[in-house]
């Protein structure tokens, strides 16, 4: 499922909304790419609410595991598109060859290095931890290795979380860095969110005509849930999660950092409405997102036999007077039907 999402969904959809903005925007053809290469890439920080639980926790199914793998994969691998961009405004009226450059350099090289050196991290890492005594552990983090080797630094961490995880799976370790990172993850939302209200409120979006808010909306609302609809053809699933996994193409923050990082690197004319459009995109997902998520959620969880309002102190059932008491405060971990 995630490589449907990834190597159908995620081409399909950018070359959509290439086409449309060039269009319906009057946009060069490097500009667009720009602009569809950085509306791609799914934001795992939006994605909180929509991703897998904590470790060992169950809290798992098709929807999540496809969102949160999606979002972890697509912060590196839409970055050649943006880089395809670049180079195309580069070389735009010269006869200068870009294809060898890009497909060599900046796809296989900077993808298959950033896959392998986010595995060797988290293998050496989850040995220094799990296996290194205490009073002896080396570990310590450093930023930026994988840009010394000039390859995707966002791909090679997810893989690094990966390869950390598998070192040691049982460990409560990993649970306690899942609720820090939850935590952070949040603040870091929180934080974001009070910024773009601040540019909104500074006149992100008063260049933005009618016209090109409804071009938004149909990259949300049809662009996005067509692509992934086709990417999970034939994929044996609930025709409910299959359609949930579709809608939800998660628009955020990762967003504007692509768009950023083109802008510093090629001259485009059209840069400001650039930043308007995908600014619209962000804040109409943002509100699809904030009405549509717990109910959507909620009723997945219900097709699948949970009930989302369950609360984890409540006695199993058939437990009655100490017993119960002490499975609801928690004294109560487990017993056997003798018990």
């Amino acid at each position: 499922m995630t490589w449907r999402l990834l190597g159908i969904n995620m081409p399909l959809g950018i070359l959509a909304i290439a086409g449309l903005t060039a269009w319906g925007l009057g946009l060069s053809w490097a500009s667009a790419l720009l602009l569809a290469a950085s509306l791609a890439p799914t934001d795992p920080v939006l994605a909180a609410d929509v991703q897998v639980g904590p470790p060992k926790s169950g809290e798992e199914d098709e929807v999540r595991f496809g969102l949160t793998s999606e979002a972890g994969l697509h912060d590196g691998l839409a970055f050649p598109f943006v880089h395809l961009a670049i180079m195309l405004a580069a070389v735009a009226g010269t006869d200068k060859p870009w294809l060898a450059e890009w497909l060599g350099y900046r796809v296989l090289w900077e993808i298959g290095a950033g896959i392998g050196a986010g595995w060797l991290i988290g293998r050496a890492f989850g040995w220094l931890t799990f296996h290194v005594p205490a009073e002896t552990r080396l570990a310590r983090t450093r930023d930026g290795l994988t840009e010394i080797i000039h390859c995707y630094g966002f791909l090679a961490v997810f893989v690094t979380a990966l390869s950390f995880r598998r070192a040691h799976r049982e460990h409560d370790f990993h649970t306690q860095m899942h609720e820090v990172t939850e935590q952070i993850e949040r603040l870091a939302m929180m934080v974001r969110l009070l910024l773009f209200g601040g540019a909104l409120v500074s006149g992100l979006l008063a260049p933005v005509p009618w016209t090109e808010m409804a071009l938004a909306l149909l990259i949300l609302l049809v662009v996005r849930p067509v692509t992934g609809w086709l990417g999970l053809a034939g994929f044996r699933a609930d025709p409910g999660e299959k359609l949930t996994l579709a809608f939800f193409g998660i628009r955020g923050v990762g967003s504007l950092y692509y768009l950023a990082y083109g802008l510093n690197r090629m001259d485009v004319a059209e840069a400001g409405r650039l930043w308007s459009f995908v600014g619209v995109v962000v804040l109409f997902f943002i509100l699809l997102h904030g009405l549509s998520v717990t109910p959507i959620m909620r009723l997945i969880d219900r097709r699948l036999g949970r009930d989302p309002d369950a609360d984890d102190a409540t006695p199993p059932p058939g437990l009655k007077g100490p017993a119960a008491e002490m499975a609801a405060s928690g004294d109560l971990k487990t017993c056997s039907d003798d018990e």
